[in-house]
């Protein structure tokens, strides 16, 4: 089911994360533009305007909205290693955004513990980085209503004696830095010794060379590793329930409305399925469609 044009995509990232490090595998930028022009300007004024005081219109007026996303997550958010460009499922629905603003999307690598900060500071507009909405999160930045839902597992070698959540007693188990997974390694499994960092290609490094045991997270997200290493299986059962919004500035409530006005469209029209079936469904084999539940769902628990 893996494309040849796939694993050599996969196989270099993961040469390149493996031999130079995840910041080696591009160039020094954080940034990268995606194009722009005369064909942009008249992108702009084709799309709707919105009030110059909005956060839309000030975006439509730079010319290009900042997108934070994961360079080192296939299926989601990853750099291309032949091209250079960064793909992947969040990066579908943030071109979407772009679209809809007539806008370049200027898309900024955002690990899971710099997302808020960026956020909050203005290094971004939005964060489309599998960030799962919570009540804490929630308390600092907005979010859109779920556009994914992920659940958490566990991930091993084949030949492990861990077949779930109990057989990571005493064991190193690998998840990042800021990620909803600090905490729930911490209250289900207490013996575990936890091993934080920066960026999941960070956990895989580990697991092949046998320095964790087994790395928890998101099932797409371990999925992208299988991906890259089919020596690697999930095992145990379901976790925890992920859902994924798009985080922005707390109380901007008329981008709030645009970017679920966007994303209602977006899986409405087909392109979501589109996106789903390309990064995730063909290497899953597993049939999905779009989330239904709106954030104060999510929130209410």
């Amino acid at each position: 089911m893996r494309t040849d044009l796939w694993r050599l995509m996969l196989g270099a990232l993961t040469a390149c994360v493996l031999a130079l490090g995840a910041a080696a595998c591009g160039d020094d930028e954080e940034e990268q533009p995606a194009g722009g022009g005369t064909a942009q300007e008249e992108a702009t004024a084709e799309a709707e305007q919105f009030p110059a005081d909005s956060t839309m219109g000030k975006i439509q007026a730079k010319g290009e909205i900042a997108i934070g996303v994961k360079y080192d997550v296939p299926p989601f958010g990853f750099k291309n290693p032949e091209s250079g460009d960064v793909e992947g499922f969040d990066v579908d629905f943030g071109m979407a955004v772009a679209e809809k603003l007539g806008v370049e999307a200027k898309l900024v690598e955002a690990i899971s513990d710099n997302r808020i900060p960026f956020i909050q500071d203005g290094t971004v507009d939005l964060v489309l980085s599998t960030m799962t909405i919570n009540a804490e999160r929630a308390q600092e930045i907005g979010f859109t209503d779920p556009y994914f839902i992920a659940k958490g597992r566990i991930l091993v070698p084949r030949d492990s004696d861990i077949t779930g959540l109990e057989g990571l007693a005493g064991r190193k188990v690998c998840t990042a830095l800021g990620s909803t997974y600090e905490e729930t390694l911490k209250t289900e499994a207490p013996e575990a010794e936890r091993r934080l960092v920066d960026a999941y290609s960070e956990c895989l490094e580990l697991l092949q060379n046998g320095a964790v045991d087994a790395i928890s997270t998101d099932d797409v997200i371990l999925t992208g590793m299988i991906i890259q290493d089919d020596t690697l299986q999930l095992v145990g059962d379901e976790l925890t329930v992920e859902p994924y919004g798009g985080g922005f500035k707390k109380d901007d409530t008329e981008f709030a409305e645009f970017l679920d006005g966007v994303l209602e469209e977006y899986k409405s029209d087909g392109r979501w399925q589109e996106s789903y079936d390309k990064w995730l469904g063909q290497y899953t084999g597993e049939e999905s469609s779009p989330p239904d539940q709106t954030l104060e769902e999510v929130l209410e628990g």
